[in-house]
């Protein structure tokens, strides 16, 4: 799986790979990073016409039916712009788009682990790819695969890289770090297998008198609303009132995972805001751009509370998900609490689409009136 998760560095770098088992033989780039010279240059190597690989959801959003592929591939013109490329990946649009033909097929194995690396790199999952259409084609890809130059990835680890249950959580590192709302805590650090992410258990107060069941937090990362205190959300809030609360527990944990976004990171997250600027809720974002509706997993949850050795919570939470994940995974879950920030008129719109779509218990919360801006 090593080449795999080269292949997601790759990608992010802007750097063709090439995808290849008995199903078929690609050479794929991450739309996000295309250039003109880039797309001519798998051209000329694979000796293929370009496709767009997208995911059903991105599909959908261009007025087309996916069916039940769990990828479909857009066939491109030779002639494409990359700017209408990226276009096809991100923009909103209704019509049908004239730059594509006007059929599409479900992508082929190595072309939806393409897909898969775009999206486990956090980046806009879309590919582009082109096919090794002969044999001259296929020589060329080995030569530049022996001499360093394209690296090569199998379909199976593609798809297998962020779908593995066990994450393998090392500690790296802890240090004390007094809180203002907390000042007996301790940071650790943990890192996943792959070295793809590394997410902090944040203990708060004396361990040898942590209180059962023990106050457990799960935040995910939000730049703009822990640091920068967005009102576009209600996460730095959260965030601050759940050490609060914890210390005024008597201690407990919360982790602090690399999750931004709901899992679509950073930048897509920037890109959803455009979105919702333009009408969409947050979903529909998120959905628009080819992500489901929240790309979070809690296994680094449930490995890093393993590795603590806490079994037993008291889950500060309006999420049910997180409670599910959390209990199937073997943490028993004796009780929640609700973790509130407050309304105002840039993040109740987000609120009302949290409580209405994804089922999170915001009733209190929403019931209070909105202050004036």
């Amino acid at each position: 799986m090593q080449q795999a998760e080269r292949a997601i560095f790759d990608l992010r770098r802007g750097q063709p790979v090439r995808v290849k088992d008995n199903n078929g033989d690609v050479v794929a780039v991450a739309v996000e990073n295309l250039t003109t010279d880039t797309l001519a240059w798998m051209r000329t190597f694979c000796g293929g016409h370009p496709g767009l690989i997208i995911t059903p959801n991105r599909t959908r959003a261009l007025g087309l039916e996916p069916g039940n592929a769990p990828a479909v591939r857009l066939p491109l013109r030779d002639d494409v712009a990359v700017e209408d490329v990226f276009a096809l990946a991100t923009a909103v649009s209704d019509d049908h788009p004239h730059h594509v033909h006007p059929s599409l097929a479900p992508a082929t194995r190595p072309e939806h682990a393409a897909l898969h690396l775009t999206r486990a790199g956090k980046l806009i999952p879309a590919a582009v790819s082109v096919s090794a259409m002969d044999v001259a084609a296929t020589e060329r890809l080995d030569r530049l695969e022996a001499d360093g130059t394209l690296l090569r990835v199998a379909p199976g680890d593609a798809l297998a890289v962020t779908a593995t249950p066990a994450l393998e959580m090392v500690s790296v590192s802890d240090a004390y770090v007094p809180l203002e709302d907390a000042a007996n805590t301790r940071f650790m650090l943990f890192r996943e297998a792959n070295g793809l992410l590394e997410h902090v258990a944040v203990l708060i107060g004396n361990e040898p008198d942590w209180p059962d069941p023990l106050p457990v937090r799960l935040h995910s990362s939000c730049l703009t609303g822990d640091l920068f205190g967005s009102l576009r959300c209600d996460c730095g809030e959260q965030l601050r009132n759940s050490v609060r609360a914890i210390n005024e527990a008597g201690g407990g944990v919360l982790l602090y995972l690399a999750q931004e976004g709901r899992g679509i990171g950073l930048a897509n997250k920037l890109r959803a805001y455009t979105l919702q600027d333009t009408g969409m809720d947050t979903l529909e974002a998120d959905c628009s751009l080819g992500f489901g509706s929240d790309e979070r997993r809690y296994e680094a949850a449930v490995e890093m509370l393993q590795h603590l050795g806490v079994r037993r919570i008291s889950l500060l939470t309006n999420n049910p998900l997180k409670i599910q994940a959390l209990e199937d995974g073997g943490i028993t879950v004796a009780d929640r609490r609700p973790l509130h920030g407050s309304l105002n008129p840039h993040n109740v719109r987000y609120l009302n689409t949290k409580a209405d779509r994804a089922g999170h218990w915001l009733d209190e919360l929403l019931s209070r009136a909105v202050p004036d801006d």
